[in-house]
């Protein structure tokens, strides 16, 4: 188990390139089962989730070539369906909770498939039952036995394209449907999709292997489905959620920072959000510049009352950034509500916050106020662990900015979502330490 050691108090100074996008990349490798020729994909992150998909990928038959930084060249030509029945695939399968997304392609091509429970962040209960919904809708056949060590086991011998409405917008679900429904017999319509920019950028990528899917952006998908897939070239986009990270960094250590290449029309309402807690920022073409400010103020609604910030479906805020926007509150002036409505043990880290000397309230597993210090008192260092990705990122912003020495434990959490955070950091005047 690895741990970061941070000295707090420096202030950062230079520029970032975000990596590619983590959740896009998780898509779109599962993809690459859907055809027998060649995809090469470009502006894949080098961090532990993917590189563990990558390496799954690779048992399961898959060429899988190096041709540059986050350049990959992919070729399932050869895939073999007897490593499913494996116990290191379940063992490998059940670590990484990307693996799901691995079934929509199987069903697709194989007309079978077989994953055991996935892993992942522990943040509350994160079912599965849009995904297998939408199989069966197509006309596959679900089984689950606890007996066979807890494997999903799915035949998908006859599947028909159907409508359907999404119990959720589930991000994973309807990537998992989508790559389902390229295959299947006759038009799938998919109502209440998520249409987050991970998901446009599977429909495009889809569409030019030669899939027909319109509605791309939208909530309402429709799928023509086709006999194959052709091979094809994919960029990813830059991770909006590590983009968010260090706007909200940038302002809790009165540091100046530019980030590179933001792509920022896909960003959404993301930088919006940032700004209503009073962080300056400007766009420069498609560069984020955020000067060093002293004090950011809250924003407050029209009547006075005291600013909300929730997650929801895409174009809404991601909840992915939840727990920067609530640790960057810390050191603002004003007072913020963080509702968490899609998980419920996500906000299980502020208690770590609040021994640092912020003013948290936990409201309930959904909500906690915070009260910011606006910089009259600096947190202070102390030891911690590292609950899930974002909230590990948090606490690393809280131990930069914080008066002293922190030390952040099972990094290997932030490892699966952020590629050498503490290298690119360190470059620019941090002081992080990987013990």
């Amino acid at each position: 188990m690895a741990s970061f050691q941070i000295t707090g108090g420096r202030k950062l100074k230079g520029e970032l390139i975000p990596q590619g996008a983590k959740n896009e990349a998780l898509q779109i490798l599962c993809a690459v089962l859907l055809t027998k020729e060649p995809v090469t994909i470009y502006n894949i992150p080098g961090i532990r989730d993917v590189n563990q998909l990558i390496d799954l990928l690779g048992d399961l038959g898959v060429w899988v070539t190096k041709i540059g930084e986050g350049a990959y060249r992919f070729q399932a030509s050869d895939v073999n369906l007897d490593y499913l029945e494996t116990d290191t695939y379940k063992r490998k399968a059940a670590a990484l909770r990307g693996s799901v997304m691995l079934l929509g392609p199987m069903l697709a091509r194989f007309k079978t498939g077989r994953i055991p429970r996935p892993g992942g962040d522990k943040i509350g209960r994160r079912r599965l039952d849009t995904h297998f919904l939408g199989f069966e809708k197509l006309g596959a056949q679900f089984n689950y036995d606890a007996n066979d060590g807890g494997y999903y086991q799915v035949d998908a011998s006859n599947l028909r394209g159907t409508y359907m409405l999404l119990d959720e917008a589930s991000v994973t679900g309807t990537a998992n449907i989508l790559m389902a429904a390229v295959m299947a017999e006759g038009i799938t319509t998919i109502y209440n999709a998520a249409c987050e920019p991970y998901l446009q950028q599977l429909c495009k990528m889809l569409n030019s292997m030669g899939a027909k899917i319109s509605g791309v952006g939208s909530n309402l998908l429709t799928i023509e489905g086709v006999s194959e897939l052709k091979g094809t070239e994919h960029t990813m986009l830059p991770d909006m959620i590590e983009i968010g990270s260090f706007i909200g960094m940038a302002a809790m250590t009165q540091s100046e920072i530019t980030i590179k290449n933001c792509q920022i029309p896909e960003l959404g309402i993301i930088p919006d959000q940032f700004k209503r807690l009073g962080i300056q920022m400007e766009f420069r073409g498609d560069d984020i510049f955020v000067p060093a400010q002293e004090h950011y103020q809250i924003d407050s609604f029209l009547d006075g009352g005291m600013m909300t910030v929730a997650d929801a479906p895409w174009p809404g805020f991601t909840p992915d950034l939840l727990s920067i926007v609530l640790v960057t509150a810390v050191q603002a002036q004003g007072t913020l509500l963080i509702h968490q409505k899609m998980f419920e043990s996500r906000l299980f880290f502020v208690d770590k916050l609040i021994d640092m000397g912020a003013q948290i309230i936990l409201c309930d597993p959904h909500r906690a106020t915070v009260v910011g210090l606006n910089r009259q008192v600096p947190l202070k260092g102390i030891r911690m662990s590292s609950p899930d990705i974002r909230a590990g990122v948090a606490l690393l912003i809280a131990a930069m900015s914080a008066k002293g020495t922190s030390i952040i434990d099972s990094i290997e959490q932030i490892d699966r979502g952020y590629q050498h955070i503490d290298t690119r950091l360190n470059a620019i005047g941090a002081e992080i330490i990987r013990l």
